[in-house]
């Protein structure tokens, strides 16, 4: 029986990571402990679908990437995270919970930080903005007001939904997170017209005595 092969660009991901582990390519060595057991992990857990390798694909670029975290939390509505972003879920999950504290924390400096620019800003009745740096500042307390700080507050990685390409985003598209250049997610849409729809959605399931999360 002839043995299932690994795709092309999962032989090369893994080629790749042996060389960064070793000084000479394709010899392991103990100098670097941390990208031996990546690369054990990797070898261990490639597959024949390209698919499921996304999360292989994302470590491959970390220096020290959270191997438990991540397959446990890769999974969300509309796919796995790492095949739909190209990010991990830990690094999800770090700008989420920048964004939480800072909402909590009621910096303005720190909610800014996870900002990208230009911020696609959608007003409650449908108006699309690009909004520059210092058109984000003078419009802060319109973009971010007190219901979207509410929902910042509220973040949680397991209700993000993605799309293949396009970002994950929470309650119906009011927050849209994106991969930016530097491989950080950051929020690139603030979507006050979709967050009212969220909130009408929420009151009816609340009438109708249901209790889905939305996303």
């Amino acid at each position: 029986m002839t043995p299932n092969r690994l795709p092309p660009l999962t032989m090369l991901m893994l080629a790749g990571i042996a060389s960064a582990c070793s000084p000479v390519a394709g010899e392991r060595t103990a100098e670097d402990p941390a990208r031996q057991r990546l690369l054990e992990t990797v070898e261990a857990e490639a597959s024949p679908n390209p698919a499921d390798n996304c999360l292989l694909m994302v470590w491959s670029e970390q220096d020290d990437p959270n191997i438990e975290f991540d397959r446990k939390h890769d999974a969300v509505k509309g796919g796995a995270i790492s095949c739909a972003t190209g990010a991990s879920p830990s690094q999800f999950e770090a700008a989420v919970s920048a964004l939480r504290d800072a909402a909590k924390s009621g910096d303005k400096a720190r909610i800014l930080e996870q900002v990208g620019i230009p911020l696609l800003y959608v007003t409650d009745t449908g108006e699309r903005r690009e909004l520059t740096e210092d058109e984000l500042n003078s419009l802060f307390d319109e973009v971010f007001d007190d219901n979207m700080l509410d929902l910042l507050q509220r973040l949680d990685l397991s209700q993000m939904t993605v799309e293949k390409g396009q970002g994950g985003f929470f309650e119906l598209g009011s927050l849209w997170l994106i991969v930016d250049d530097s491989g950080q997610p950051r929020v690139m849409t603030v979507n006050r017209q979709a967050l009212g729809e969220a909130a009408s959605v929420a009151r009816e399931q609340a009438e109708r005595g249901e209790g889905e999360a939305l996303r």
